[in-house]
């Protein structure tokens, strides 16, 4: 159960910090978004929007509701997002989060491991 749980407590934070960064700054991060990913030309409400959903997945991550649907959103986000950003100097960080992601969605209770 500590193993989900700090699992849990790491994705959310990062999803939480990035959701109200994105919320607060939005000018820091629009340089993040590649022209192609927007058609509509809207960079800013796109990130609000993002912004909103990272904060709406980490607090459901962090509550431990239908987390095998939380967390594979969580990883398709960020598979989202590595996709759009291509490879660069963070990669790794989205993969180490991605990868975080998928194994809270196969995670199993230490009880039924047994």
């Amino acid at each position: 159960m500590k193993t989900q749980l700090l699992l849990r407590l790491a994705l959310a934070f990062v999803f939480l910090y990035a959701g109200v960064a994105i919320l607060l700054n939005p000018q820091n991060w629009i340089g993040f978004i590649p022209d192609w990913a927007v058609p509509f030309g809207d960079k800013t409400s796109a990130l609000k929007i993002h912004g909103l959903a990272d904060i709406v997945l980490g607090l459901w991550i962090l509550s431990g509701w239908r987390l095998k649907i939380s967390s594979a959103m969580a990883f398709l986000m960020l598979l989202g997002i590595l996709i759009a950003s291509g490879l660069d100097e963070i990669t790794f960080r989205d993969v180490g989060l991605a990868l975080a992601a998928l194994g809270l969605h196969f995670y199993q209770k230490e009880k039924e491991i047994k």
